[in-house]
C-alpha cells in the first residue's frame, strides 16, 4: 500500500509538472523534488520518466474508454433514447473524465506524442477508435433523420477538439460547475448537427 501511495504521489506530481512545463521541460529531479525525495530514489518507485508518462496517458485513455462503454451499454444502438441523447451522453461522459482529473486529462491531450514510438502508436489507435464512437453516433443520427447532413468525421473532430480544449481553461471550484459546462457543450454540439431550422 505504501508503494502504491508513493507511486500515486509521483504520478500526481508529474501530471502537474507535465501540464505546466511539458514532458520535455520536466526532469526526473523536478518530479523527485515535488514529492520530497532524492532524484535517484525515484527509481525505486518508477522505472523512468517515460514510464510515468505512459502510466498517466494509458490510464486516462482507459477512463475515457470506460466512460464511453458505459454510455453505449446504457442504450445499445441508441434505440431507446435516440441519437441526440446518445451523443449528449458521450459528451457528458467526456466532460466528466476531463473535469474529474484536469491534470491527467491535460497530459493525455497535450503530451501523448512524447511517448516512445510503439506506445505512441497504440494511443493514436485508441484515440482514433474513441473518436470513432462519436463519428458513429453522428452517422446513426443522420441515418435516423435526427441530424442534418453533416460530415461525421469533421463534426466528431470539431466536437472533440472543443471538449479537449477544456484542459486549457477549466478550473475545479471555479465559476462554472462541471455539470454546467457539460450542458453548454452538449447544447452547442447539438446545434452543430441539427437539421436546418430545427432541433434533433
Amino acid at each position: 500500500m505504501v508503494e502504491t501511495n508513493r507511486r500515486r504521489e509521483i504520478e500526481d506530481a508529474a501530471s502537474t509538472l507535465f501540464r505546466e512545463r511539458g514532458y520535455s521541460g520536466t526532469s526526473v529531479r523536478d518530479i523527485a523534488r515535488a514529492v520530497d525525495i532524492q532524484g535517484a530514489s525515484l527509481y525505486a518507485h518508477v522505472a523512468s520518466k517515460q514510464e510515468v508518462l505512459w502510466s498517466i496517458v494509458e490510464r486516462t485513455a482507459a477512463r475515457f474508454e470506460a466512460a464511453a462503454d458505459a454510455v453505449e451499454a446504457a442504450d445499445p444502438g441508441a434505440v431507446v433514447f435516440g441519437p441526440g441523447v446518445h451523443l449528449i451522453s458521450l459528451i457528458r461522459a467526456h466532460v466528466g473524465v476531463v473535469t474529474d482529473d484536469i491534470e491527467r486529462a491535460s497530459v493525455f491531450v497535450h503530451e501523448w506524442r512524447a511517448l516512445e514510438p510503439g506506445r505512441r502508436d497504440e494511443i493514436a489507435r485508441r484515440r482514433d477508435a474513441y473518436e470513432g464512437r462519436f463519428r458513429a453516433a453522428i452517422v446513426n443520427g443522420t441515418q435516423a433523420g435526427a441530424f442534418g447532413p453533416v460530415d461525421p468525421a469533421v463534426t466528431a473532430a470539431y466536437i472533440l477538439t472543443a471538449l479537449n480544449g477544456l484542459v486549457t481553461w477549466y478550473r475545479p471550484g471555479g465559476r462554472l460547475a462541471a455539470r454546467t459546462i457539460a450542458d453548454a457543450y452538449a447544447d452547442l454540439s447539438l446545434r452543430a448537427v441539427q437539421k436546418p431550422g430545427g432541433r434533433p
